[in-house]
């Protein structure tokens, strides 16, 4: 059972005893389990990442235009299955859709960048609601949150009915052009996006 656990250590006691019969020792599976604990071979449980709780303060009501901000990304394919995200960014009050931005990777600096450039078109929100993604958790979102003083809201995980606006927009983006149109390369892509957008 040692020889079997150091090899396979994500292995609980009940693989390790399916590889047991395969050598031919057989035995109860409550006796199993009770070797497998006083030998100490528990397998670890893997902690979750940390992630950044913003403000715990109640998000506030979407009044004006321009107020509160959602932000959140959607995926798709081109080409031979290369995949490409885009960025989605609106305001809450009048659901207006302020950026649809594809790459095929998008960091949390650039996602700081297309928002400066947003702050210079439509002004500076009181507060941006969005899921702890990598991004929008990442240090340069942080630094750019306090340079502008503005209050970011994370909604908790597996809730994404918390930012409800985003997930409704992204749904008929999806619904109305992913799932309608084949992208050749991300530069169609772009095009039909933008072309979307307007429309």
């Amino acid at each position: 059972m040692k020889a079997i656990a150091s090899k396979r250590r994500r292995f609980g006691y009940r693989r390790i005893g399916v590889l047991l019969e395969r050598k031919g020792m057989i035995m109860n599976h409550k006796k199993l389990y009770r070797l497998y604990t006083e030998e100490k071979l528990d397998i670890r449980r893997r902690r979750g990442r940390k992630r950044a709780r913003g403000s715990r303060t109640p998000m506030p009501m979407a009044l004006r235009p321009g107020e509160r901000w959602s932000l959140d990304f959607v995926s798709d394919t081109f080409g031979a299955s290369r995949k490409f995200r885009m960025l989605a960014v609106n305001d809450d009050c009048c659901r207006e859709n302020l950026c649809l931005m594809a790459d095929t990777s998008i960091s949390g600096a650039r996602v700081a960048r297309e928002l400066d450039a947003l702050v210079r078109v439509y002004g500076k929100p009181a507060c941006i609601v969005s899921d702890n993604g990598t991004e929008f958790t990442s240090r340069a979102i942080l630094k750019w949150a306090g340079d502008n003083d503005v209050d970011w809201h994370y909604i908790d995980p597996g809730k994404p009915q918390q930012n409800g606006f985003i997930e409704s927009f992204n749904g008929s983006l999806r619904d109305e052009l992913l799932n309608e149109e084949i992208f050749d390369t991300l530069d169609d892509a772009r095009r039909k996006l933008a072309l979307w957008r307007y429309d």
